[in-house]
């Protein structure tokens, strides 16, 4: 067992050096920031564009007394709600032909008119494709507030106590949410780099060399755990510097983030905990894919099911975020591939600290036991990197 362990740190520090001291490793941080930025780029202008179009433009044909008693009653329902949610009234003067004047609006391009509102403020009567949305209720508050202009909102005052319980579990469920994403995509994302240096180092004989001098199972456990301590000197990266970003462009810094139930410094404490548990689950499965293959395609081909089954396994963990005392939450707790991703999110909503002490331990057991079950088959296939004989050969020797 000491040698193993002896061993197995050997093959960590070696492969942790290899990866953290290399030139390509600044790349590798650089990595999430390019599709953070074109992330950001591209959903801004789809969020422009849907602005765009999903504004439903109304064109009033009344008098000006009229349309102004119309855009002020509209101009108070948008400073309740959302300017982008409310439909965009436009004016037009009366013309001779009404009809054909309507007729002409509803084919008018510029802008998009969706449907016209005639017959002013005393028989008021809407035409046009309005029946998918609720430009209709919306303009029924608009015409009942510019009916009686005398009637003014009355103020209430507030008192912001910055505690109530409905408030605080809505944010912490949100906090929970983008957890166990984060917790996700950066696991799926980081436990790849283990296959590709396997299979580097299986086509150039490499493996075999090191073979003959440790044991198996401490190249399997060591290069496993040299791969998470790269991902968490990277997670710790990407962290102090999102948050130092947070400080900068925010007023309040990270505290105007939505506090987990825990507080932070426990929520990020857990989620290095169950990054680790998480990583070392999934990572020795792609490791384990990664040894029986040969080539990249293999490794692509034999990885998909196991990235699917993932994404598939994260829904079922994000349906326990705002419930984590349901039969849901339960389950994904005790199933191990779920269990880091849910805990994650409970952390976010529940200040207990035992059921993570519990789902540490239980998540601990069943990393040993995949971690026992990867190093056999990762002993019985890595040292056959040579080409395969084909089947009908083995049958006639």
């Amino acid at each position: 067992m000491t040698r193993l362990l002896r061993s197995a740190l050997v093959i960590a520090r070696r492969d942790f050096a290899a990866t953290v001291l290399s030139k390509a490793f600044i790349f590798f941080l650089l990595g999430p920031v390019f599709p953070l930025l074109l992330g950001g780029v591209f959903g801004g202008i789809g969020a422009q564009v849907a602005s765009q179009t999903e504004q439903p433009v109304v064109a009033v044909i009344s008098s000006q007394t009229d349309f102004q008693r119309y855009s002020a009653s509209r101009d108070r329902l948008a400073n309740a709600l959302h300017d982008d949610s409310i439909v965009r009234l436009v004016h037009y003067d009366p013309a001779a032909d009404v009809a054909s004047q309507q007729k002409q609006l509803l084919t008018s391009r510029k802008p998009p008119i969706r449907a016209v509102l005639t017959g002013g403020l005393a028989n008021p009567h809407l035409t046009g494709s309005v029946g998918e949305d609720n430009a209709v209720a919306q303009l029924e508050l608009i015409l009942t507030d510019a009916r009686n202009p005398a009637s003014q909102a009355t103020d209430i005052s507030v008192t912001d106590t910055k505690t109530a319980t409905g408030a605080a579990a809505k944010d912490q469920a949100f906090t929970g949410q983008i957890g166990q994403m984060l917790l996700f995509f950066l696991t799926i994302l980081l436990s790849g780099m283990v296959m590709s240096q396997l299979i580097e180092e299986k086509s150039n004989k490499i493996i075999e060399v090191i073979a003959a001098a440790v044991p198996i199972d401490a190249l399997f456990i060591g290069k496993l755990f040299a791969m998470l301590a790269a991902s968490i000197v990277g997670i710790v990266v990407w962290i102090s510097a999102g948050a130092l970003l947070i400080q900068m462009i925010s007023s309040g810094g990270v505290r105007s983030l939505p506090a987990p139930a825990v507080g932070w410094p426990g929520f990020l404490a857990l989620g290095v905990a169950y990054f680790a548990m998480y990583y070392l689950l999934l990572g020795a499965a792609f490791l384990t894919i990664g040894a029986q293959a040969s080539t990249a395609r293999e490794v692509q081909t034999l990885s998909m099911p196991v990235t699917f089954a993932q994404v598939l396994i994260f829904g079922f963990a994000a349906t326990t975020v705002g419930r984590p005392d349901s039969a849901e939450a339960i389950a994904a707790t005790i199933f191990p591939l779920s269990s880091p991703m849910a805990m994650l999110a409970r952390a976010a909503q529940e200040p207990a600290w035992w059921p993570h002490i519990a789902a540490i331990v239980w998540q601990g057991i069943w990393v040993a036991v995949i971690l026992r079950i990867g190093s056999r088959l990762f002993r019985k296939t890595v040292l056959k990197s040579g080409p395969r004989a084909k089947w009908w050969k083995l049958r006639r020797a």
